[in-house]
């Protein structure tokens, strides 16, 4: 699949003389980098630049293009209401204005493609970001039981040439473990996880 890093996309659905540049990217903290890449030996996948494919910025203007029914270029409240009341749901002006005041990043109350391709590429890391942290925690859960015991957590980090001692994974184990019952749990990875990042 080939990658856009620069892509041109048409700033409306009917004119498309007018072409603004946009970048999507994601960025991501050594760390979680080294973390989530070493853990997860068995995957291909590492965590580099996101960016989103010709075929994805295709189907994100098809979706766009429902919601701009005049064609201007720019996503209104009302046009947000006709499309959300198309699928049975009744939001209230304020909910709709929240809807609009969260994705629009230049602040004139519409939502242009760039803002709508941003709000989607996001949308799609957090996915991606997501699944990687549930790979990740498969591979320090060598049982698969739902939690890394001090054993599981010491023979990972052993497999990524880190020699802790039994104090070390220990307090380890217990930075992360909020529930206090001497494992972690997916729940406490992902906050963990975070906290580095």
């Amino acid at each position: 699949v080939e990658k856009v890093h620069e892509s041109k996309v048409e700033s409306s659905c009917h004119d498309s003389t007018n072409r603004p540049q946009i970048r999507v990217s994601s960025t991501t903290s050594n760390l979680e980098l080294s973390l989530l890449s070493l853990s997860n030996q068995n995957s291909q996948k590492t965590m580099e630049e996101t960016a989103l494919t010709k075929d994805q910025i295709t189907e994100f203007k098809e979706a766009f293009c429902l919601f701009d029914k005049d064609g201007d270029g720019c996503i209104t409240v009302e046009e947000l209401a006709t499309v959300i009341r198309s699928l049975d749901q009744n939001p209230t002006e304020q909910e709709l204005q929240d809807i609009i005041n969260e994705i629009d990043s230049d602040g004139n109350g519409t939502i242009e493609f760039a803002e709508f391709l941003n709000l989607m590429a996001k949308k799609l890391q957090e996915s991606d970001a997501e699944e990687e942290l549930k790979e990740a925690f498969k591979v320090f859960d060598k049982d698969q039981n739902g939690y890394i015991s001090a054993s599981e957590l010491s023979h990972v980090m052993i497999n990524l040439g880190e020699k802790l001692t039994d104090e070390e994974v220990e307090q380890m184990i217990k930075e992360a473990d909020l529930d206090g019952d001497g494992q972690v749990n997916y729940d406490e990875f992902v906050k963990m996880m975070i906290n580095i990042g």
